[in-house]
């Protein structure tokens, strides 16, 4: 991989990190931020998981029938398979 660094930035970082620990350095953090981004988004559904208005609309999408034919072809597709990130199992399946 190649990246492109700001040039004060890659100074820094190649002043204080030698050159055999870079990669290593690199993977630990780029590791570090890519876990917080998902424990932000794990967050952000747990919250949208809780509100109320979210909740109505999930309900509104769940009783709609579980096969509507296209009109094109006149076969019903397979619906594809909706599953939360983040809460409580569904108490019923979906086919």
């Amino acid at each position: 991989m190649t990246f492109t660094l700001p040039e004060d930035l890659a100074a820094r970082f190649a002043r204080r990190v030698p050159a055999r620990e870079r990669s290593k350095y690199l993977a630990e953090a780029l590791a570090e931020k890519l876990s917080e981004r998902e424990r932000q988004l794990v967050r952000a559904c747990e919250i949208a998981n809780r509100d109320p208005e979210v909740r109505a609309i999930e309900n509104e999408f769940d009783s709609l029938p579980g096969e509507v034919a296209e009109p094109w072809t006149g076969t019903a597709p397979r619906p594809p398979a909706r599953r939360r990130l983040v809460g409580e199992p569904r108490s019923h399946r979906r086919l």
